[in-house]
């Protein structure tokens, strides 16, 4: 069994500071709470250290999206029966940025979404959930059609100058490549679609059009972007942490994106 003294929030805020987060950040986090080792506090306190590393005048930032709450028609893992189609677009809950759960995005970024004070995107996919200075700015105006797009907390982030924190996980995770898809001339589009909130409680089952993500050459883009040295590699916990300038990231991820991927 493993003697190391636990991971506590002074301990992690110091990991973090010394990996180059500084107080006043944009910082987007993608983590894996598994990959820290035993945290006295829990993601309680992975948070708070998060919060304490950024300061007052930081801004905390964590995907909340929402996978199941898209067709039923494309899923694949399970898929579910054609008869049950109907019953899921009817049925399924309206998307409510104060009571629907995130799902897959970990545990820490569970806590950030409950956290008091904490602001949420409105779509009903791929929401994001903002603490700090610029919470507000971060996840107002995400547009339907341009879910990871400019008009997302992405670009948002982007416009802001912030950085990009994977705590344990790698760029399979990094969802910042994706803005660099939407910024591709020739993106392949698709309609999709799901359940949201109208203003009155009830729920509809809305669709529209927007780009088709596809994460299958994450791993090497992350590789290719990370033989460039923009990337600060450390220990956060007992979890490889990799820090990086987000602009750097979507820079480099469009150019490669037109030059490797067919057209």
């Amino acid at each position: 069994m493993d003697q190391a003294a636990p991971h506590t929030v002074s301990s992690l805020a110091y990991d973090l500071r010394v990996l180059g987060i500084v107080p006043g950040d944009v910082l987007l986090l993608h983590s894996s709470y598994r990959s820290l080792g035993f945290v006295a506090g829990g993601t309680e306190a992975v948070v708070r250290a998060l919060l304490d590393a950024l300061g007052p005048e930081g801004t905390l930032v964590v995907p909340t999206h929402t996978p199941d709450n898209t067709d039923p028609a494309g899923w694949r893992h399970p898929p579910v029966p054609e008869a049950w189609w109907p019953v899921i677009r009817e049925q399924t809950p309206g998307f409510d940025p104060a009571r629907t759960p995130s799902r897959w995005m970990g545990a820490v970024a569970e806590t950030v979404r409950t956290w008091p004070g904490a602001r949420r995107s409105n779509h009903p996919q791929v929401s994001f959930a903002a603490l700090g200075a610029h919470a507000a700015d971060i996840v107002e105006g995400h547009r339907l059609d341009d879910a990871l797009g400019e008009h997302s907390p992405l670009g948002a982030v982007y416009r802001l100058d912030g950085k990009v924190l994977l705590l344990g996980c790698d760029h399979s995770s990094n969802t910042s490549l994706h803005l660099a898809e939407w910024r591709q001339a020739a993106a392949p589009r698709a309609v999709t679609g799901s359940a949201v909130r109208l203003p009155d409680g009830t729920s509809r089952w809305s669709t529209w059009t927007d780009v088709v993500t596809d994460e299958d050459d994450f791993h090497q883009l992350g590789a290719d972007f990370e033989a460039t040295g923009a990337t600060t590699t450390g220990r956060v916990g007992g979890a490889t942490a990799r820090l990086m300038r987000q602009r750097a990231l979507v820079d480099f991820a469009t150019a490669w994106m037109a030059a490797n991927r067919e057209q």
